[in-house]
């Protein structure tokens, strides 16, 4: 017999939220619909997130946190500025193409759902931001780079990202993982950098 701890309960939940708010929009989706699907209790899904608008919160965050770990691990690994914006671009798109439903909650369902979402929303893009922004300057001082404004290159580069996996989650393509080498050689030309096929 295995014993469910605190942390796993909440994991359960918040996979089977994700679920729910994918499939029935945040404004749709009732606690009830969300203990059915955790196969939970009233008691313990209240426990852990007092309301909806929490477990949107915690969804968004654990997602976040994800990618960021995974960001920051690959990138740890390369030295070369370019190397590291390649490695973190397939890192993120194959993370988006893992977790579609969570993608969707994060950059559909939370557009639009007031000032708190919003905040939120704006300050995951800015966390984003930086570590592109980070990567340019690299490349920028080890010279792999020509000299640019890296804040308004990262900026341009999370909304054309953006863009990309919003449209992909409505239509499913591109195929992320296939449109990889085409994606990166656009935002290497559009920083000046030299990539492999030039």
């Amino acid at each position: 017999m295995t014993m469910t701890t605190s942390t796993d309960t909440r994991a359960r939940i918040l996979e089977a939220a994700a679920r729910v708010f994918a499939e029935k929009g945040y404004y749709e989706t009732r606690m009830d619909d969300i203990v059915a699907a955790a196969d939970s209790s009233k008691g313990s899904l209240y426990f852990h997130f007092p309301n909806k608008e929490e477990i949107f919160f915690g969804l968004i965050e654990t997602f976040i946190g994800l990618l960021e770990a995974r960001l920051n691990e690959t990138l740890s690994s390369e030295q070369h500025g370019m190397e590291q914006m390649d490695i973190a671009l397939t890192t993120s798109l194959r993370l988006f193409t893992q977790y579609r439903a969570m993608a969707k909650i994060v950059l559909i369902q939370a557009v639009g759902l007031g000032a708190a979402f919003e905040q939120r929303r704006r300050a995951i893009n800015d966390r984003f931001v930086a570590i592109i922004q980070k990567r340019i300057q690299k490349g920028i001082r080890d010279g792999s780079l020509p000299p640019q404004d890296a804040e308004l290159t990262a900026r341009a580069w999370v909304g054309a990202l953006n863009e990309i996996v919003i449209h992909w989650i409505y239509t499913g393509t591109p195929d992320l993982e296939t449109a990889v080498p085409e994606i990166k050689a656009l935002l290497a030309r559009s920083i000046g950098a030299r990539h492999e096929g030039q």
